[in-house]
């Protein structure tokens, strides 16, 4: 049985980590680099970096900040925002990151995916999807940080990117993020079913027992949290325990 993973996601912008509620009302949390690598000391299997206005705005990721990041933690880190194209993705390799994670640029042109893959293998694309319930009971993909909706149906668009060459699937409920609501497990549990490739579930952690049932009950590989993490509520380690105890296996 592979162990499941549990992954810090630090949202960045301008240079500062950031946490807010359904992508809105962000709060500074503190540096990306120190606050990685104190993730990276505390029992992280990985972590993310989102750098979440970077497509909204239209500019490119921020390299410097990873190489940064690169040179202070040794643990594997995925980099996503305002990847458009495949030197993107090189510049970001070059700089240190481990895998690229694409959405809005995904969706505008999903040769994209196999572009990447083919050139540095499945095991570097990530592709993210930031869902949202739409009114007729569909989930639906959005784009640039969750400001636009797309009429994509998120279970077609995570097969379509599977088959492309992406290697893993980051998947947020925008209805969940930030809330600590919990994951919705059946959204995670149906994509997982769907899939070959490993799925991260993003939106929603407020509790170990949330990050226990969206590992358990909806059979997602990877749990990835922000506030219960940035505000001190659990650390990695506490977390990690407590699903030890369960019976779950994780990397303690």
């Amino acid at each position: 049985m592979v162990a499941k993973r549990i992954i810090p996601c630090l949202d960045v912008n301008e240079g500062k980590t950031v946490k807010g509620v359904n992508f809105l009302n962000l709060r500074e949390v503190g540096d990306p680099v120190e606050l990685g690598a104190h993730y990276a000391c505390g029992g992280a299997d990985e972590l993310v970096y989102l750098d979440i206005s970077a497509t909204f705005e239209g500019r490119r990721t921020f390299t410097a900040l990873v190489e940064r990041i690169a040179d202070r933690i040794n643990i594997p880190f995925t980099v996503g925002g305002g990847i458009s194209e495949l030197d993107d993705a090189a510049r970001l390799l070059d700089s240190g990151a481990d895998k690229i994670s694409i959405n809005s640029a995904a969706i505008a042109r999903p040769e994209l995916i196999s572009e990447i893959a083919d050139k540095y293998g499945s095991q570097f694309v990530v592709i993210a999807i930031d869902a949202k319930l739409s009114p007729d009971g569909r989930w639906m993909a959005t784009t640039h940080g969750g400001r636009h909706l797309t009429d994509l149906d998120i279970f077609e668009w995570a097969h379509e990117a599977q088959e492309r060459g992406a290697g893993e699937l980051l998947l947020t409920s925008m209805e969940h993020d930030g809330a600590r609501c919990g994951y919705p497990c059946d959204l995670f549990a149906r994509i997982n079913g769907l899939l070959k490739i490993p799925v991260i579930a993003s939106g929603g952690a407020g509790t170990i027992d949330d990050i226990f049932d969206v590992l358990d009950k909806g059979h997602a590989d990877a749990a990835l949290a922000a506030s219960i993490f940035h505000y001190g509520t659990y650390t990695i380690k506490e977390v990690k325990e407590e699903l030890n105890r369960r019976n779950m296996k994780v990397r303690i």
